[in-house]
């Protein structure tokens, strides 16, 4: 005999989750853009203090101060994100039957919670320094907050995609394993590569090769001299070339596929024009000396390809996932 809970359960589409659940896909991207934002104009330490701000949370001149509103700004983001979350999963827990869609949302709920905790971490523990890597706890705390921020906006991405009338309703397609086994590959190295320039970001190896697309104003290739920050960003570089080659090659299987529709080879275009983008923005951030809105932009256009990439992966699964 199913209970009261289970009955009002359904695995059809519901209109009011599916666009809640679009919003919070939606606010994700302006919660990543204000963090990135606050980290390129070196705000993250603006309040020495969390979760309040210089015990606050109407700290006086966060509205006139550029530094103390990106980073205010930012905490009060988050604290709606994590709202955000907790109702999608709430809802999601009262209304939807399919049990792996329950627990896609209750990982939100753990990943937004941990990410809120790693944040204040970033702060709060600042002070102490690690001197086998010459940086600070707090540092290594923001290190994982940015990588978390990437995960964080897949989950979204997923979450908003199985609740939307496309998913729910399409007719179940058969996709060629090549074409999911290369998306799952593109996906694994765009999140590697935002690993390295989180990595990058917060060691402050951004110039630390001056010259693009060379690493010297000489021409040659190969950096005269190394250290961290040199190999850091230097990884970013032969990592970005690397993930050119994997994207491009993606998304010409991706036109090749006959099973793949209008829509994704669509998302393939895309693709490839936030490749574009990005790579020019990446040689900008270098030319213009990490001009802070040029460098968010960067950040943004790359969660922008992680996201394009994941959720056309995530769709050539759908067969194999069930609606």
């Amino acid at each position: 005999m199913s209970s009261p809970l289970t009955s009002s359960r359904t695995a059809a589409y519901q209109p009011g989750l599916a666009w809640f659940a679009a919003i919070g896909g939606f606010w994700v991207f302006v919660l990543v853009m204000m963090g990135a934002f606050t980290t390129s104009i070196g705000a993250g330490m603006i309040f020495p203090d969390w979760p309040l701000s210089n015990g606050s949370l109407n700290p006086d001149g966060w509205l006139t101060n550029i530094a103390m509103f990106a980073e205010h700004s930012h905490r009060l983001s988050a604290g709606l994100m994590s709202l955000i979350t907790l109702a999608i999963a709430a809802w999601i827990w009262r209304r939807e039957a399919r049990g792996w869609v329950r627990k896609l949302a209750y990982f939100a709920v753990a990943l937004v919670l941990g990410q809120a905790l790693v944040g204040g971490l970033r702060v709060l523990l600042d002070h102490l320094h690690v001197a086998m890597v010459d940086t600070s706890v707090g540092r290594l705390f923001a290190m994982l907050h940015a990588c978390l921020a990437q995960i964080y906006v897949c989950t979204l991405l997923a979450i908003a995609m199985v609740l939307s009338r496309r998913w729910i309703e399409a007719v179940a397609t058969s996709n060629a394993a090549g074409l999911q086994s290369r998306g799952r590959w593109c996906v694994i190295l765009l999140m590697v590569q935002l690993a390295i320039a989180a990595v990058m970001r917060h060691s402050f190896a951004g110039l630390a090769i001056p010259t693009f697309p060379l690493s010297n104003a000489e021409g040659d290739v190969l950096p005269q001299l190394w250290n961290f920050r040199v190999g850091i960003n230097f990884a970013h570089r032969v990592m970005a070339l690397v993930l050119t080659i994997a994207l491009v090659d993606y998304v010409i299987q991706l036109w090749r596929t006959a099973a793949a529709g209008p829509g994704l080879k669509l998302t393939g275009g895309i693709i490839v024009a936030l490749l574009v983008t990005q790579i020019t923005l990446g040689a900008s951030v270098v030319w213009l000396q990490r001009n802070p809105f040029v460098t968010t932009g960067h950040v943004i256009v790359g969660a922008c390809l992680l996201a394009t990439t994941f959720g056309t992966t995530l769709w050539t699964h759908r067969g194999r996932m069930g609606a």
